[in-house]
């Protein structure tokens, strides 16, 4: 396969479709986390892919990309500490009982 800017970005949309869908038909929200990764994962893709065929400077992608795993991390943190939480309190970690605890 050859290492073009269309391979990187075909690559990309895979993944973002993928999050995207994950996003919109799944009711577990481990599934709910694990597509916002895949959606954060196609953003860094993007990032790296025109860094490397478009920038002189090939650090400004890479400084894109940390940030973007350093804010993965901590919502990963968060959102699993959530989860935690909620099936303490429901015994499950589906999104229609979470909506049970508004208020």
């Amino acid at each position: 396969m050859s290492q073009s800017l269309q391979s990187y970005l075909l690559i990309s949309s895979i993944l973002l479709a993928t999050g995207v869908f994950g996003l919109l038909f799944r009711r577990n929200l481990v599934a709910l986390l694990i597509s916002l990764e895949l959606i954060l994962n196609s953003a860094s893709i993007n990032f790296m892919a025109f860094n490397k065929f478009t920038m002189p400077d090939k650090s400004t992608g890479q400084v894109f990309v940390i940030f973007i795993i350093a804010l993965a991390a901590a919502e990963v943190c968060i959102g699993l500490s959530l989860i935690l939480l909620l099936y303490r309190k429901k015994n499950s970690i589906n999104i229609e009982e979470a909506k049970d605890l508004q208020g």
